[in-house]
Parts: C-alpha cells; sequence; structure tokens
C-alpha cells in the first residue's frame, strides 16, 4: 500500500473525532435544518447511530492498514469509539446551545456495536 495512503488512513479517525469536537461545539443546526421539526428530529437523532460507528470503522481501517488490527485491538477500537461518544456527550452538556442525553450515548454505543457485529461478520464469510 502506498505510505501516503497509508499516513491518510491512519490520521483519518483523529482528523474525524476533532470533526466530531468542533460539531458538538456548534448549535445542533449549524449544517443543516430540515423544515419540519418532526423530520428534523428524527434525522439529526439517527444521526449518533452513524457517528460513531463511522469512528470505530475508522479507528479498525487504522489499525488494519498498519497491521495491526488483532481481535483484541479490534475491541479497544469499538471501546475507543464508545468513550469518545460518553465524552461527546458530557462535552455538549457545557455547551449553551447543546443538550447531552443518556439516550443519546446509548445510541452512540449502539451504532459502534452494529459496525462492529457487521465487520466481524463480513470478516468471517
Amino acid at each position: 500500500m502506498n505510505k501516503i495512503v497509508k499516513s491518510v488512513i491512519t490520521v483519518l479517525p483523529f482528523i474525524y473525532m476533532g470533526l466530531i469536537w468542533f460539531m458538538s461545539s456548534n448549535p445542533d443546526d449549524m449544517v443543516v435544518e430540515l423544515n419540519s421539526s418532526k423530520v428534523d428530529s428524527y434525522f439529526k437523532e439517527s444521526l449518533h447511530l452513524i457517528e460513531f460507528a463511522i469512528l470505530y470503522v475508522l479507528l479498525a481501517a487504522a489499525l488494519k492498514v498498519n497491521g495491526k488490527l488483532t481481535p483484541a485491538l479490534n475491541i479497544a477500537a469499538a471501546v475507543a469509539a464508545c468513550l469518545y461518544g460518553v465524552l461527546d456527550e458530557i462535552h455538549q452538556s457545557f455547551i449553551p446551545s447543546r443538550s447531552s442525553s443518556l439516550i443519546d450515548v446509548v445510541k452512540d454505543i449502539t451504532g459502534v456495536a452494529a459496525a462492529y457485529w457487521i465487520l466481524k461478520r463480513r470478516k468471517k464469510a
């Protein structure tokens, strides 16, 4: 694999974590606000599942391209993504225009667990 591609894949999870932190530091309608408040709410709430699933996949990919993706480190990547979801909620509790909730943490962890399960099953196939 090209060294530049390998370096980019290695650094992507950290760039993504910075993006999550930046987005959490701003109002939730900073990027998109849909016309219907109900649709807007459902859409943004479902993003929790996707957001931290992506983080886990990026962490696992970084380990994989560096030849370090063992079963134990794969679990560690999933746990790290979950813990970053917890940290994100704590961070949001200090932002006046944001809120923090346990259900959001559950959604974050569910997204990571789903991505972990999909990747684990794919590897066995």
